[in-house]
């Protein structure tokens, strides 16, 4: 994983000098800083919009007592896509607005939450307690939906079992 990260702290600038490179050779020099910096300042714009709508959400979620897994993951992405356009750089930038723009941001929710997990359970979780992490996981989610849509009358209550008349509730 180190020599990974690694690799793409080296080939993403160099991917990014190249791009940069060959636009200035089609448009020109001036032009492509423009263009760089339009992009900054659009995606700033952008990053702002999105970050307060997700704070307000957040919020809004926490006000009626439910947990905002929906907001901290959208939360979270918007934050990496403000990095990514911090970069100098049009490969960059296209990522980071990708991860700003609210329709394509859902489409990659459901990838970037399997990387975060397996992430989770890589880091986290024993090698021996895997499958049943997994196993719990899958339990969990179960209990999202039997949450999500509760039967229509509250179970009904167990009988209590009381002592015969010889029996002593002392006794063991």
């Amino acid at each position: 994983m180190l020599a990974i990260v690694f690799l793409l702290l080296i080939a993403i600038p160099l991917i990014e000098l190249a791009i940069i490179v060959r636009v200035a050779d089609q448009i020109g020099v001036l032009e492509t800083i423009a263009l760089l910096i339009a992009v900054s300042v659009a995606g700033a714009w952008l990053l702002k919009q999105q970050g307060m709508a997700t704070w307000a959400r957040l919020q809004r979620s926490l006000a009626e007592g439910r947990v905002p897994h929906q907001e901290v993951v959208d939360g979270a992405m918007i934050l990496f896509g403000g990095a990514l356009l911090l970069t100098p750089g049009f490969l960059t930038d296209v990522f980071g607005l990708i991860l700003l723009f609210p329709v394509t941001r859902a489409a990659l929710k459901g990838a970037f939450r399997r990387l975060f997990a397996g992430w989770a359970a890589r880091r986290f979780v024993p090698p021996g307690s895997r499958a049943a992490y997994r196993s719990a996981t899958v339990i969990r989610s179960h209990q999202r939906e039997r949450d999500a849509n509760p039967p229509a009358s509250p179970p009904a209550e167990p009988p209590r079992l009381q002592p015969d008349e010889g029996d002593s509730p002392d006794r063991g």
